[in-house]
């Protein structure tokens, strides 16, 4: 049974940030909320922040004292292509880090519909070259992500095995919006149901973000995607999640494939409930499973 600090955040999150998340008056306005709600997160005690460029990227370093040097998470945030920076999520990313006992690196890609596709996967994919380019084994690099962030998890290590560059350890995503041609029962029915996110936003936003491009281009949707020779996945994702059959569909496919799939689906929750760490208690609990998901699967 959900705590009930679960049940006020919903709330909060139904009556207070949905209506503003939703709002397609003006994408800046969004923005600058989402700016302003992120000044109210507070990092693990011993989180230390280094912000740098990386290939024109602006970037952060979270991490903590005894975070292993050579072991790194490359964090791409949610927010449908359009939304969140590295301020909306400083605050997730610090958590992840603890857990996974790694360095996260936090990038500020570039944001839709100012810059369709394929701006925000060249980014990724970027800064995992940068960090090849660093010395890094793609045995001690784990890519992960929340909504759009998670399909851009997948797209990116798509873009690298098709490269054939190193593959990172693994592939954790928070649940991964995958596919932008948006045929998934749970977004018509769930979007009902989800506190968070709603379909009529999830439209725009797709339709900001493919721009003139096929919304089936694996590189968009990666449930389109072949995924053999895939790293170890796991997805996390609620029953009451608008994406929760963008999940389900692209673990199946991941399964049949071949490839070591981990799914999880919390029961009562919505779309990337983890931003709720400092509140509920599913929420840490999550948080500590995917980082030591990713922990798990760092090289030796």
């Amino acid at each position: 049974m959900p705590s009930l600090r679960s049940w006020f955040c919903r709330l909060i999150i139904k009556k207070v940030i949905s209506p503003k998340l939703n709002n397609l008056q003006s994408i800046d306005e969004t923005r600058n909320f989402m700016e302003k709600m992120a000044k109210y997160s507070k990092l693990p005690p011993g989180t230390q922040i280094e912000k740098i460029t990386l290939n024109g990227i602006a970037a952060e370093w979270i991490y903590t004292n005894t975070a292993h040097e050579e072991r790194v998470v490359l964090f791409l945030h949610g927010g449908g292509y359009n939304l969140c920076s590295i301020n909306t999520h400083r605050e997730l990313a610090s958590y992840i880090a603890r857990e996974s006992g790694a360095k996260v690196l936090l990038i500020d890609y570039r944001l839709s519909p100012e810059h369709p596709f394929p701006a925000a996967l060249e980014d990724a994919v970027s800064a995992y070259h940068w960090l090849l380019g660093n010395g890094l084994s793609g045995k001690n690099i784990a890519i992960a992500g929340d909504s759009a962030g998670g399909g851009l998890t997948l797209a990116t290590a798509i873009s690298i095995r098709d490269a054939g560059d190193p593959l990172p350890s693994s592939i954790a995503c928070i649940a991964p919006w995958t596919d932008l041609c948006m045929t998934g029962d749970s977004i018509q029915t769930k979007s009902k149901i989800d506190p968070l996110v709603k379909i009529h936003s999830a439209k725009i936003w797709a339709k900001n973000y493919i721009g003139d491009n096929d919304p089936s281009d694996p590189r968009i949707s990666p449930l389109y995607a072949d995924l053999n020779i895939f790293p170890p996945l796991l997805i996390h994702v609620g029953t009451d999640d608008m994406l929760l059959d963008d999940s389900k569909r692209i673990a199946q496919k991941a399964e049949e494939s071949g490839v070591n799939v981990e799914l999880k689906i919390y029961e009562k929750m919505w779309h990337v409930f983890h931003l709720q760490v400092k509140a509920m208690p599913e929420a840490k609990n999550a948080i500590a499973e995917f980082g030591a998901f990713i922990k798990k699967h760092f090289d030796d």
